[in-house]
Order: C-alpha cells, then structure tokens, then sequence
C-alpha cells in the first residue's frame, strides 16, 4: 500500500495521492447473448474515417485523413431491448428469423444482447466480383450543395430495400466572425481574442462593392486565418457557414448540426454522417473533396427525392457467410460471421438462428381496401364483385442458399454446429447454443447427438411456435433463443449456481413436436434439454451442456468455471510488477478466498463448510524460489461446484398393518 512518506513533499500544497488498485474480485455478469443472423437492414460493411493532425501542435493545423473502404463486413451492435433491435435492424418484415430469436430473448428476461447482421460476401464467390459488396444498396443527391467530383450523393447506411424510403434535406445557417479590419489581405485576417475556428471551416466574404463570396479556413495559427484561396479583395466582414442536415425513412428521423463542408473539419460532413448517422453514409466518389453550397444566398432547397436502387439480397446468403475462414486465434482484429464476436468480454451465450433455414416462413398477406357502398340512409343491399384474383407469379425462394432440409441435409447441419463448436472450444469465454433439427427421426437425432461433444454447447428441442402478428399465423422458432432468456433471467434472479430449467417460457404457444415421456427418457441422458407442453406452458425441462465429461454434465457448472476464469484473467492484472515474496502470496490467498466465499455463501459450491466447497493454494509449496528468481507466481484453485437438483427420488413402503409410508431416498 502506497505512504505519504514516499511522496516527496517540497513547499506547503495539495498533493496528489497516488491510486491504490482495487485488490478485490467482484465477478462479470453472465447473462449477456450474441445473436448472428438474417435482418431486412442494419450495421454491416463497416466504414471508417480516421484523422490524424499532420504537425500536432495545434487543433488548427492541417489534418491527414484517410478515407478507407468498407472494412468489417459483418459489425457488432449491443441492444437492450426489442424496440432498440428493431429501430436499427426492422421487423418481422425479412424472411429471417433473427428477430424472433432477439424478440423471444427479451420476453423471457434478457437484458442485452449483441447482434450481428449477415450478408453475402462477394468477393468469395467461384467467380469473384467485390465490386457487388457496395450494389443493393439505395442512394440519392441531396439538392443545395455540390462537390468537386459532382453532386452531393448519400447512399443508405446498408443494403436493403429500405432505404428506398430515405429522404434528406440539406440547409445552411450563418453567423458573423470576428476579425481585426486592419488585418484582413485578400489572403486571411486575423480573429478578434475570443473568437474561435476550426480549421476548414467555411467562410462567406463581403467584398467591397457587396460581392460575396465562399472561402474556406485552410489554416489557423495564433488567431491568423489563411484562406484556402485568394479572394479578389479584402474582406469587409465574413460570415461561418455551417451545415443542418436532416434524415428520415418514414420510421426514424435523424438531425445533424454545425456541419463542415471541408474534410479538414473536425465534424466535416462525411465525418458527421460516418461516426454518427444511422441512416446514411457519404458516397466515396466524394468523400475527400470540399462541398460548396449552390447559392450564395443560402436559400433552403428542396428535400431530395426518394432514394433509389436498394435491393434485398437474402438469396445469396451462404453458411459460409456465417463463419470467417481467414481468422485464426490471436488475431488483432475480429473477422466477420460469428468470428466477429471473439473480443467481446462479456459475451456469455451465442445463438445461431440463422446458420440454415429449415423452412419457410408464412407468407405476409396483403391487406386488401374495403370497398364500401353504405349511404346515410337505409336501402337494399347491394351485392359488390369480389375482387378479381391476382395474376400468378414465380415467388423466389428469399433464403435459398441457406435452405436445408434437415432430414436430408443432416450431414450438411451437423457440419455446421460442428465449426460452431470448434470456435466455442477455442475461446472457452461463451457457450454456444444449438437446436436439434426439426424434424429428424429418433435415429436421425442419435446421428446428430453422436458427433457433438462439448461441454461449451447446449442442446435444445423440439422448437416452439410463437405467433406473428404480421403474417397472422404461428411461426416455429429455433428453442435455443428462448433458452437464452431463461438463461439470463435466472441468472438476474438467483445467479449463475442455479440450474435454468424447470421454467414456463413467456409467449410461447406451442410446440412444434410434441415429445412423449419414453421420447423424453432417452433424450435427457443424452443432454438434450427438452421442452415439454403442460397445462400451464411450455416448460423448460432441463439445463445440460452436451460433453462427455460427467463433471460439466451441467450448464451451470461449465457457466461458473467461465465466471471464475473471466473474473481472474480481467481483475487480477495489477499483480504484474508486485514483488514476488510472501507478502503478494498472502495478499494473493486473502482476496481469492473473499471472493470464493462469497460464492459459497451464494450457493455456487456444495459442501457443509468452506474448506469442505473450495481451497486456494498460493506459498512455498507451489512456488518455490526457482519460480519467484524467474518472476513467476502460481496460484492453485480447487472448487467444488454445486449441481441442480433434478430428481428427487421418493421410496414407498407399506407396513404390515397396510400403511403407506413415503420417504426420500437418501
């Protein structure tokens, strides 16, 4: 612990205490899901722009900016609710089904959960063209301004039909600037003291005679602008320029204020709308260049017109799409599919529920216009023509390269969870759930048990109907999104010790197969978590991870060793550069076990006492001087963690007399 002593103390004053690192673990929550799938729009194809002052000396100065493509295919966003899901990635409009997955997730309890949108990636086609990476995706000019290169173009923020609702409309604000008129050459002028720009700012001079004209800030220092051009005389007074641009697609509404129209601006336009739009991006033909407005005046033109080429392009999605072959572990960066999920240190579950597609959905009827023919008085009926049947069209299958059927595609599926798998037991952070294929024969599931071994995997069947108020039918959704809110709800409620089974899940109507008691038999020993239709619910039966190893046959089990292994890698950094003695071992050994009594105390481990649930061992027998000399120091932590009940066995014996008499079997 750090002492006033070894603070060297001069004259009287106030001193900086130094920090004292926090030496306690407090635990990580465990209750947060990654969801990987198929939405009508939402992040993907990441753009970055990145600046950078080229002499660093002033905030005025000349900044090196780099404009870079699409980057990250597939981007990560964190929601905590279905009504933020569906404000950045729509309804239950697409043909996928991602947003019943999330919806179902909070409807049992979730609190937050990662979503990451997936589209095709062209570029590793059998005959690839990246070029197509950047098509499907809607655009327009935006009227009032224009760039070196042409209009003013903004595309939608991603592909998909639904930026051809997008309309924007750009406007101008003016304020006066202060300067010295002693100063001002047709080359600059130097600002009044309080008076502040940003380098690039755009600036509307008055010369003499009463021409106006546009300039641009290309430089401040010490209070001396230097236009980017020189102006025909020296200005009589000078007005800033910014920009107030608006967004919509019918839906959400977005306004941008004090815009800049050269990229040397710190909220330059293409800047503003790339850091904080969720609407729109800036066309690359000119994201470098300066934009101008079109009149000197600063009249308010007219919104654009709708925007236009947003297609969706669900039919040439892939499961490959869903996984990044290029990524390896320890690399710098995530990659894409559910690779971009890897440096999240709070995930805790992943769920896949569009890895293929089993069927699909009902269609969305159109809502037909009621013809009326009623008057304000009482008459005959009249008999009205039913509408004339429409023509017969060629409906293409949305998703159908990711269309499987399970009971011939089995091993198609299997392979799948397998790379699901593998990626789980490289991390060892999360735990992936899957579904059993809908569908399958008893065999057929014992094929697909058989070659899934992992207790970082979780198993869940059969999958659940839940109703869709747009198609106005039951839809059957994968069951492992309703796990995952059990999961985090019981996780909120009675922490991670707790088995999450033995619960009705919220909203769900039905299943989609049901599953009889000698079914239900053989399919738990396996560690297939089964949902059951009982008079109040479907019910949630158990909690078993899918190893072989009978001690993580439980979910929360392999859930604690997670939580104790994250909670050590993220809290216990500040031993590096402590002194190797007797001293950091014994400190060492208090904060562990404060920690893991607490756990006791919660229930996490079993055993009547402490020494009986959990021991830490940090001395001399497990560090001797050989490790210390090479600064090493090795800390050995045995738990025994507590199991969910799941049965309770019950004896019955009948005494002579005729007697029952009930007991539970010990």
């Amino acid at each position: 612990m750090a002492s006033l002593a070894r603070i060297p103390l001069g004259a009287p004053g106030i001193y900086p205490y130094p920090d004292i690192p926090i030496r306690a673990l407090t635990g990580v929550r465990m209750d947060v899901c990654a969801f990987v799938g198929v939405a009508p729009r939402g992040p993907a194809r990441e753009v970055l722009i990145e600046q950078t002052a080229m002499d660093g000396t002033e905030t005025g100065g000349a900044l090196d900016i780099e404009f870079d493509q699409p980057v990250r295919r597939t981007v990560v966003r964190a929601v905590e609710s279905f009504d933020e899901y569906r404000e950045l990635y729509g309804g239950f409009e697409g043909p996928g089904l991602l947003p019943f997955a999330v919806a179902t997730f909070f409807e049992q309890g979730g609190r937050r959960a990662y979503i990451a949108r997936i589209v095709h990636d062209y570029s590793q086609d059998a005959m690839p063209d990246p070029s197509k990476n950047n098509a499907g995706v809607a655009s327009a000019a935006v009227p009032g301004a224009v760039t070196v290169t042409g209009p003013l173009t903004l595309r939608a923020r991603s592909e998909g039909i639904w930026g051809n609702s997008l309309r924007a409309s750009l406007h101008f604000t003016a304020r006066p600037v202060l300067f010295d008129p002693s100063t001002s050459t047709v080359t600059g002028f130097t600002l009044q003291d309080g008076e502040r720009l940003s380098a690039g700012a755009l600036l509307r001079l008055l010369l003499p005679g009463g021409g106006r004209q546009f300039r641009f800030a290309d430089s401040i220092i010490k209070q001396r602008v230097t236009f980017d051009l020189a102006a025909p005389a020296p200005p009589e007074s000078a007005e800033l320029v910014e920009g107030l641009l608006f967004v919509d697609d019918g839906e959400r509404f977005e306004r941008h204020e004090r815009l800049g129209f050269s990229p040397l601006h710190p909220r330059s336009l293409a800047t503003v709308l790339t850091g904080e739009s969720q609407l729109v991006y800036p066309d690359t033909a000119w994201i470098a260049d300066d934009v101008r407005p079109v009149d000197i005046g600063l009249a308010d033109p007219n919104p654009s017109e709708l925007f236009a080429g947003g297609v969706d392009r669900y039919g040439d999605i892939t499961p490959e799409d869903f996984f990044d072959p290029l990524w390896t572990k320890g690399d710098e960066d995530p990659g894409d599919g559910v690779h971009s999920l890897v440096q999240l240190d709070d995930l805790s579950l992943l769920v896949v529920p569009d890895l293929y597609s089993p069927g699909p959905l009902a269609e969305i009827k159109p809502i037909d216009d009621v013809v009326s023919v009623a008057g304000a008085t009482f008459a005959r009926c009249v008999d009205v023509a039913p509408p004339p049947p429409p023509p017969p069209q060629t409906v293409l299958d949305p998703l159908q390269k990711l269309r499987l059927d399970p009971r011939v595609d089995l091993e198609t599926i299997i392979t799948l969870h397998e790379r699901l798998i593998d990626l789980v037991e490289q991390l060892r952070s999360f735990v992936v759930l899957l579904d059993v294929p809908p569908g399958l024969t008893r065999t057929q599931i014992l094929k697909w048990r058989t070659r899934l071994n992992s207790t970082y995997a979780a198993a869940y069947h059969p999958w659940l109907k839940v109703r869709d108020e747009i198609r106005d039918a039951l839809i059957s959704i994968p069951p492992s999104s309703t796990a995952a809110g059990i999961i985090a709800r019981v996780e909120n409620e009675s922490g991670i010790s707790y088995g999450p089974a033995n619960v009705i899940a919220s909203q769900v109507l039905d299943v989609d197969e049901l599953v009889s008691p000698a079914r239900h038999d053989e399919l738990h020993p396996l560690g297939i978590n089964v949902y059951l239709r009982e008079r109040d619910g479907v019910r949630l039966t158990a909690a078993r991870t899918l190893g072989s190893d009978p001690d993580y046959r439980q979910l929360s089990v392999r859930r604690l060793l997670v939580l104790l292994r994250r909670t050590l890698e993220r809290q216990t950094q500040w031993m590096v550069f402590e002194p190797n003695d007797a001293a950091l071992r014994s400190e060492v050994r208090h904060f562990l076990g404060v920690f893991l009594r607490q756990l006791f105390l919660g229930g996490a481990f079993r055993g009547a006492t402490e020494e009986e649930s959990f021991f830490v061992r940090c001395d001399e027998t497990n560090n001797p001087p050989r490790l210390a000399d090479a600064g090493q120091i090795v800390t050995e932590i045995g738990v025994a963690p507590a199991e969910p009940l799941e049965f309770i066995v019950l004896r019955i014996m009948r005494d002579g007399d005729g007697t029952l008499n009930i007991q539970e079997a010990k």
